[in-house]
């Protein structure tokens, strides 16, 4: 599962990754460029939590290979021809991949960790590692061939499909396709609303700041340094590689300490990291750009499973909005980003960044753990 989450979500980390070359090849305004970012998060936004739904009802594990292989064909195909209205729609194909992928997945991991902390972790890792990867391979590919040979970024999908057909024929094994229905998650516990829409608010705030950083921190990081694509692409890959320190991070942190003083910590972390990244000049930038992404990733996981355990009786629900409608929802707010950096400059349009982490910190202020039969034997637990 972990595998098969790595090979979808390069897909997610390649849109942000195509950006710098998509300005440089075809002459896009920050506006323009970020618009590719919407595309690839608002289909995702809008269907995410419909899948979630459905995996709520039904077990759906045919969904991940198909998924695979369509969050990749989108990416494949965004390159070619100079069409700005046929990229936007290849980077939706994306964007609707990876939302039928998420909510299916997170349901059968969380069946399979049996509620552990640490295990959700791993899963959530390997969605950070296909982050981390889709900078180098991008750069790879496009600074070697231009945009032109995108299709080759299709193969990490092949592998996707092989993995999560593995993983579709582990889940019938086990489970066959029983109807996972309301009645039978009776005993699961009681859904609390109010605390999952504020913990929601919480990760859309998240959302906008990472989404903000991918899209603009190559770019920025190019202008503060002085440095060519080779630096913008290593800013890129600290951002996402330091979810896999992150991830692992908070799901250790939060059997002792845990999953809610962990995630408050984090956001304050986040607002200090942001500050240094639109403030410190020079070659210092790379560790406040580290320090913003153990801030933004240490919640990751947690997030996740804070969400199932509010709606204990729509788990496929609450991974479809943590993992899609709230992180998606980041998309919308790149383009206003850019408008705003094409009016002043691309400092002053990071600087609003600063605000939705002190959010974030607010909506949580006063929320308690949730307690439901999963998370009940894990709380004292350091697995």
């Amino acid at each position: 599962m972990s595998l098969g989450h790595a090979c979808v979500d390069v897909y997610q980390g390649a849109v942000a990754a195509l950006v710098p070359f998509f300005v440089a090849e075809r002459a896009y305004s920050y506006a323009a460029a970020s618009g590719i970012v919407l595309a690839a998060s608002l289909l995702s936004s809008v269907a995410q939590p419909l899948f979630g739904v459905l995996t709520d009802r039904f077990a759906m594990p045919w969904l991940l290979p198909l998924a695979a292989a369509a969050s990749g064909a989108g990416i494949a195909v965004s390159g070619i021809g100079g069409s700005y209205p046929l990229t936007l729609a290849a980077v939706a194909v994306s964007g609707l991949g990876v939302a039928a992928y998420h909510p299916e997945a997170a349901r059968a991991a969380r069946a399979a960790s049996d509620g552990r902390h640490t295990a959700m972790g791993w899963f959530a890792l390997g969605g950070n590692v296909g982050f981390a990867l889709a900078p180098p391979l991008v750069a790879a590919v496009v600074a070697t061939w231009g945009l032109r040979a995108s299709p080759l970024l299709g193969l990490p999908a092949l592998a996707g499909v092989a993995l999560c057909g593995a993983a579709m024929r582990s889940a019938a094994g086990r489970a066959g396709s029983v109807p996972v229905t309301d009645e039978g998650a009776e005993g699961a516990g009681r859904d609390d609303w109010p605390a999952f829409l504020r913990l929601s608010g919480a990760v859309v705030c998240r959302s906008v700041v990472f989404v903000g950083l991918s899209t603009f921190v190559s770019l920025y990081v190019r202008q503060r340094t002085g440095g060519g694509a080779a630096a913008g692409t290593a800013a890129l890959c600290v951002l996402y590689a330091g979810g896999a320190v992150g991830t692992l991070a908070g799901s250790r942190l939060a059997g002792r300490w845990g999953r809610l003083r962990v995630v408050r910590h984090s956001y304050t972390v986040t607002v200090l990291a942001v500050a240094g990244v639109v403030l410190v000049p020079g070659p210092p930038l790379y560790l406040f750009v580290a320090l913003a992404s153990a801030g933004l990733y240490v919640p990751f996981s947690l997030h996740v499973t804070l969400g199932q355990d509010c709606l204990p009786r729509r788990m496929g629900t609450a991974s479809g909005v943590t993992l899609g409608l709230t992180v998606s929802i980041g998309g919308a707010a790149a383009p206003a980003l850019g408008a705003l950096a094409d009016a002043t400059s691309l400092r002053t349009g990071l600087l609003p960044l600063l605000i939705p982490p002190v959010v974030a910190r607010f909506l949580l202020r006063g929320l308690r753990e949730p307690v439901t039969a999963t998370t009940a034997p894990v709380a004292g637990s350091r697995a």
